[in-house]
């Protein structure tokens, strides 16, 4: 019976034990959520704001630690530039902030916004450069979308020597030479970069196409004046071989090109008919006056046209016309049927 009492005793000291350590570490549980509750509340790191008002926030190349937490505050994005200034330190990213114009919100931590400044999260657009346009149109399309004040700023970065010399382009500016495509750039991205990018991007697509390797500049340079007539002159890709033998054949015969698509890089604005006084506008593009290939490429010639220039079909064809209805080309051998084609599709 004793021994009964003492187990029951000891028993009810353990309950006990156990219930005021329950009661101290539930307290002490309390306690550490009361603090970070307050911690989260007044901590500098907390956001200053829901994240309704987004600021378009830009880090101009050069700026520090110092300048970028000023103008966060002033912004109304961070709530203290030390502890953002700490946080850098501690995250070890004090010297890895990159310039760019970025979308932040007075919604985002501190560590929200170091996240994004570091990785380089910036602002991106889309620029479309549709197969064909030459480089006036490609400057009016950048200085429409604010990247140059103008075409001819843009006119005049296509001629920077030293890129010139960097891809070993045997002309004294980049047309032709940039190619159409889709680019996602960062905005406010200066135009000598997105200029270079296109260079280098039909290089690669140069390479991609399986060109011959080898060539000089001056051979890469005539093909490329060629791409540049037929991607003008054709509309469907399957016509760009044939083309492109219709006027390696009068090359050969040492005939006149005789291409619309070289006067009409002569105009202020393409006209949807040539009349007999636009062919005879003097100028070593005329093709109309002048054997053999222009002086320069016409347009910015796509992957399709620089592969057709390279690998033409081989074909006795030395004219074609179009037919409007269809969009497509009749291609002859002789003049005389070149002629009953064009009374055929013209009404000549």
């Amino acid at each position: 019976m004793k021994e009964y009492k003492r187990k029951s005793l000891q028993h009810e000291s353990s309950l006990t034990a156990n219930f005021m350590k329950y009661k101290f570490i539930s307290g002490i549980s309390l306690l550490l959520l009361i603090f970070w509750i307050a911690f989260l509340w007044f901590s500098p790191n907390r956001a200053p704001g829901n994240g309704d008002r987004v600021v378009d926030f830009e880090i101009p190349r050069g700026a520090g630690p110092s300048s970028i937490g000023k103008k966060l505050q002033k912004e109304g994005l961070i709530r203290d530039i030390v502890f953002f200034r700490m946080m850098l330190v501690l995250t070890v990213n004090s010297g890895n902030i990159k310039a760019g114009l970025y979308e932040l919100n007075d919604g985002m931590t501190n560590l929200d916004v170091i996240d994004v400044i570091t990785e380089g999260k910036v602002q991106t657009a889309s620029l479309t450069i549709p197969e064909g346009w030459n480089n006036k149109q490609i400057g009016d399309y950048l200085a429409e979308k604010g990247y140059v004040k103008s075409k001819e700023e843009f006119l005049k970065i296509t001629k920077n020597k030293n890129v010139l010399k960097e891809f070993s382009i045997a002309a004294d500016s980049t047309e032709g030479y940039l190619f159409p495509d889709t680019y996602v750039v960062p905005r406010r991205y200066p135009a000598e970069k997105i200029h270079r990018v296109m260079v280098k991007h039909f290089f690669e697509k140069l390479e991609q196409a399986g060109i011959p390797s080898g060539l000089t500049p001056m051979d890469l340079h005539d093909r490329v004046i060629l791409a540049s007539i037929i991607e003008r002159e054709a509309v469907h890709p399957e016509e760009l071989p044939v083309m492109a033998s219709v006027f390696i054949n009068r090359i050969n015969k040492k005939m006149r090109l005789e291409s619309c698509a070289t006067v009409q890089y002569l105009l202020p604005n393409p006209k949807k008919k040539l009349y007999e006084k636009d062919l005879h506008i003097k100028s070593p593009y005329n093709t109309y006056l002048h054997r053999g290939l222009p002086p320069g490429p016409i347009s910015n010639p796509g992957f399709s046209a620089m592969k057709a220039a390279f690998y033409p079909d081989s074909t006795p064809f030395l004219f074609f016309v179009l037919k409007p209805d269809e969009g497509r080309h009749h291609f002859s051998e002789t003049y005389s049927e070149h002629l009953k084609a064009k009374k055929k599709y013209l009404g000549d």
